[in-house]
Order: structure tokens, then sequence, then C-alpha cells
């Protein structure tokens, strides 16, 4: 309820208890102090009205893509180092957190998926869709922090060429949150990771401005997906709500 596609503005907050807070000028100001203060760097507390955002962008991000035949997987947050550094490159090392001396926090999802497909090689065109909270070591900047959250959809073992769908479902996607005429498609994009063949494709949003992407993707040997910047497209959201 409350989720209709094509209403830019997702509906009203969602009440809930003690929500009256969240307008209060001084806990606004607590919890900036907490997140200053007490907190990891690049990691925060988010509530209400953002939370609120969040998850409805959620919500309408698993509706949508379940009806084009993803389904929902749940991958951990700890992993090995191997899985990264064999898919994505050494240089990834250096931006993951270590648990223990051969374990990480999971810096994105794709890497774990390409694992899948290759213990699953007989299998064509499985489709997953996912919701994952990474950890990266990075400069902080304008919707990207040192804990984030993906969106990522997936397909495996391909059949046939999915990236042209692909990029249509992403914007259309994207669409149902965001104007269209602020949305641009770059298809020759250069990939950070090293898994990627060839070039990627990236989506951004222009009122922004220099932080502007808010989805990436491309093909890699095992498949093709990508990743929606979460944080990022709530950020644009907010922005069209003020």
């Amino acid at each position: 309820p409350g989720i209709i596609y094509g209403n830019r503005l997702i509906g009203k907050p969602a009440p809930c208890e003690g929500a009256h807070l969240g307008s209060s000028p001084s806990f606004r100001v607590m919890l900036n102090k907490v997140t200053t203060d007490s907190l990891v760097k690049g990691t925060r507390i988010i509530s209400f009205e953002e939370a609120d955002v969040r998850r409805r962008i959620i919500h309408a991000f698993f509706i949508y893509f379940a009806e084009r035949g993803y389904g929902e997987v749940v991958l951990p947050s700890i992993e090995r180092n191997s899985i990264y550094v064999d898919k994505a490159g050494q240089e990834i090392l250096g931006q993951m957190y270590s648990v223990e001396s051969d374990m990480c926090l999971r810096p994105e999802g794709t890497a774990t998926c390409q694992l899948i497909a290759q213990k699953s090689k007989f299998d064509k065109d499985i489709k997953l869709m996912y919701e994952c909270r990474c950890w990266r070591k990075e400069d902080t900047r304008k919707g990207r922090y040192n804990e984030f959250t993906q969106l990522g959809i997936e397909v495996l073992n391909p059949s046939k060429d999915y990236l042209v769908d692909m990029m249509h479902d992403a914007i259309e996607f994207l669409k149902t949150f965001l104007p269209a005429k602020d949305i641009e498609l770059n298809v020759n994009a250069k990939r950070g990771l090293a898994y990627y063949t060839g070039d990627g494709f990236e989506i951004k949003y222009a009122p922004l401005g220099k932080e502007s992407q808010i989805l990436g993707g491309g093909r890699y040997n095992e498949g093709v997906g990508f990743a929606i910047g979460l944080d990022r497209l709530v950020i644009a959201i907010m922005e069209l709500r003020k």
C-alpha cells in the first residue's frame, strides 16, 4: 500500500511511533552529534523520513523486478578475501575491512554472484536480485559512505545478451521516482572493477551535480548485472520532496 509506480514522491511517509521527534530540530541536532562524535567514520544513523523513503524504494525494487522474473537472494556480510581478490583484482584489498586474516566485510555483491554462477554453470539464465549492505574504505562524498547499501540485479550464465533489456529495465525503474528528463545513460562507461569485460554502463541523475551517478553495471564472464546506489537515490528523492 502506498507504492504507486509513476508517483515520483512515492507517497507520504508512513506513520511510525515517535515520528513527531523527527521534525524536532533539537532531535536532528542530537542525531548529527552522535554521528559526528560517536560513530565510525563513514557510517550514520538513518531515521524517520529518510528511513521511510529507503524502505519504500526497496519494496518497489523487489516488486518491480520480481514481475520481470528475478528471484531474491540474501548475501552474507562476512566473506573470504579471496572471493574479491580473484574477481575484482588486487586493488580492492586496500578498500576492504578485514575480519581476521582471511575474511572481510563484503565490499560489493557481484563477486559473490559470480561464484554462484561458477558453481551452477549448467543452469542458464539465473536471474537474481538483492539488497546488500556493503563496506568499503573510500573517501566519503555526497551519497557515498564507508557503509552503504546496493540494490543489485544479475543474470548469471546467460543464454543470450541481456544488456539492452537490463538497461531499459533500470531506466524504467528509476523513472518511477525521478523525472525522465534528468536521467542520463552512458553506455561507454569505464567501470573500476577488474571483472568487467569491456565498457560498462552508468546512469546519472543530473540535478545531483558532480556526484550524480546512481547506477552502474556491465558484462562479466559469468553474466551481466548492475547495482543501484540506494543512498544516493534516496538523496535525489528527498531533494525532489523539498
